[in-house]
């Protein structure tokens, strides 16, 4: 007999973006691509790079002599920007998201917030009441700080947050601010043990508004059951 998974108290739900809520990936790999083709990198081996951290860092890792990073990464993003075909939502983000209570989410991205936004708003998404983008942070994943700062501003701990991320270095990031991590799988292209728990989209989720207007989150029945906990309890009222 399979024992119930145990239910953490949390007292907010900080989302990465691409990959997490919405999928991008289509538009943001044309862009990269065809950039890395311009300085003779080889696109199958650099695209799995660009994933969940700041672009700049990307090309700075690039090593590309004399180019500026900054203003190459400046460029990148106003191609993203100008770039929105296949921006979708990952499956049941949207009710996911407006089932959260305001003063209790946000999304914490290595995307500029203009790209972000624009992102967001492609995606049929609601704009959050929070955003974390990389210019509100001097180290970007995996580095914990944006995680850190999110907590902040929502008046909270991280290790009283549950983080949704999809990436090794958004998901390093969580690890290292000390929070509960679950993990999207739905751009995954093969399976990949991260140990922690996992869902592939939010069709996968249950959520239960109880008497106390806190929010019940857990997963459907037919999802195995990963590692970790799988049940979250999202407090109701101010933090």
């Amino acid at each position: 007999m399979q024992m119930p998974s145990p239910t953490r108290p949390i007292d907010a739900v900080l989302l990465d973006m691409d990959g997490t809520i919405l999928n991008s990936i289509k538009a943001a790999e044309r862009i990269w691509a065809a950039w890395a083709v311009r300085h003779g990198i080889d696109v199958e081996a650099f695209l799995p790079t660009i994933h969940g951290v700041q672009s700049v860092d990307t090309i700075r890792r690039a090593n590309i002599a004399g180019v500026d990073p900054v203003a190459e990464a400046a460029a990148i993003t106003q191609a993203e920007i100008e770039e929105v075909e296949g921006i979708e939502e990952i499956a049941g983000a949207a009710a996911f998201l407006a089932a959260l209570p305001a003063a209790r989410w946000g999304i914490v991205t290595a995307a500029p917030r203009a790209l972000a936004l624009h992102r967001i708003e492609a995606a049929g998404l609601p704009v959050p009441p929070l955003l974390i983008a990389a210019e509100d942070v001097a180290c970007g994943k995996p580095a914990p700080d944006c995680f850190h700062l999110a907590a902040e501003r929502l008046g909270t701990k991280t290790d009283k947050c549950l983080v949704i991320e999809d990436s090794a270095a958004g998901i390093a990031a969580a690890v290292s601010a000390g929070a509960m991590v679950l993990v999207v799988t739905a751009t995954h292209h093969t399976p990949t043990e991260t140990g922690h728990p996992a869902i592939v989209d939010y069709d996968d989720l249950t959520l239960e508004r109880l008497p106390d207007g806190s929010l019940s989150i857990g997963r459907t029945s037919d999802v195995a059951s990963p590692s970790g906990v799988m049940n979250w309890l999202l407090r109701a009222g101010p933090v």
